[in-house]
């Protein structure tokens, strides 16, 4: 596969995502400003190749697109979590971490005893640890919010678990199977939990858990999930992964990529129209709780159409095509240091 096979996919999204007008949050430089300092604190950015890969990525920007409402803390808070999610993210997708499911389960427990737990991190622990437990501080909500906050990391956990017994393996998942483990590998359900922390909503659990409800996040999920693949297609195949959409179903139907892309592009347009419904849907059935539930799906509709837009303008995806040599050699060995018994290195 050779860059730019899903270009004419990508260049019919926008209009499929008209209807969600582009918002940009005020506090996007104090959010940039600050997800660099904190990322300086904990280490988690040592390296010359870390550094200037994470200053293309333009975590604290994506943020404030997707965000657009919080306030300062919040959006510093939401850099940051954008900032470890992807640290966390790369050294499953490009590192060894991701192909060795033992290992991927040890850092997992570890993330799990935070989260779990008092909120801290034992002595000794690596730095994705140690800046997650600052980020759980930070992340004030309600029990039944936290409670879902970790079920949603844990189906992450095992959804990292899934992939990397595939690369093991050898195997490509079904359309199925991948679509349901795309939203948690993702990190999505996740990142729409934080909208509730920066707009400060208490959204009941049974109006939360319903299915009108779930029927939009869904949606919502797959939108920002299968955009993603879209434009970080070229990378991964670069890197020779193939846990995105438009391979699986290249694989699955025996099509091209430019087959499969467009293939990808048409269902996340339906797939726009389906939330568009299901919001309606949602709000009718819950008419006492209309005003979080319509500040909550303000916040969906703001990630799918912030995420396009980040995908598009992010040097993230578009410098696969001048990715080194060894495409894995801007990982940190010490943000991992302890999860796999390795020696912590100097920054």
């Amino acid at each position: 596969m050779t860059a730019g096979t899903a270009e004419h996919s990508r260049t019919r999204l926008p209009e499929a995502f008209e209807v969600f007008p582009p918002r940009l949050n005020p506090h996007a430089d104090a959010a940039i400003a600050h997800l660099d300092r904190w990322t300086e604190q904990y280490g988690l950015v040592g390296t010359a190749a870390a550094r200037e890969r994470f200053a293309r990525a333009d975590f604290g920007w994506f943020a404030a697109v997707t965000y657009p409402t919080a306030d300062e803390d919040g959006l510093c808070l939401i850099a940051d979590w954008f900032g470890w999610l992807f640290l966390l993210d790369d050294q499953l997708d490009d590192g060894l971490l991701g192909k060795d499911p033992v290992r991927t389960g040890d850092l997992m427990t570890q993330i799990f005893d935070v989260l779990g737990g008092n909120g801290d991190a034992p002595e000794g622990a690596p730095a994705l640890v140690t800046s997650l437990a600052d980020l759980w501080r930070r992340s004030t909500a309600t029990c039944v919010w936290r409670e879902r906050f970790v079920e949603h990391v844990i189906a992450g956990g095992l959804a990292a678990r899934w992939e990397a017994d595939n690369r093991v393996r050898g195997t490509v998942p079904d359309v199925a199977s991948y679509v349901e483990n795309r939203r948690h590998t993702g990190a999505i359900y996740v990142c729409m939990d934080l909208i509730e922390v920066v707009e400060r909503l208490d959204v009941p659990d049974p109006v939360y858990r319903s299915e009108s409800f779930q029927r939009a996040l869904r949606s919502a999920c797959d939108v920002v999930c299968w955009t993603n693949d879209l434009y970080s297609l070229d990378k991964e195949t670069a890197l020779g992964e193939y846990h995105n959409l438009v391979t699986v179903i290249q694989h699955a139907d025996g099509l091209t990529v430019g087959q499969a892309a467009d293939r990808v592009g048409d269902h996340v347009a339906r797939e726009i129209e389906a939330f568009v419904g299901y919001e309606a849907e949602a709000l009718r059935a819950w008419p006492e709780h209309g005003r979080p539930l319509r500040t909550y799906f303000a916040g969906m509709r703001s990630w799918m159409r912030g995420n396009l837009d980040w995908s598009a303008s992010t040097r993230r995806y578009r410098d696969a095509h001048s990715a080194p040599a060894d495409p894995a050699g801007y990982l940190e060995a010490v943000l991992i240091a302890a999860a796999d018994g390795g020696p912590e290195r100097g920054r």
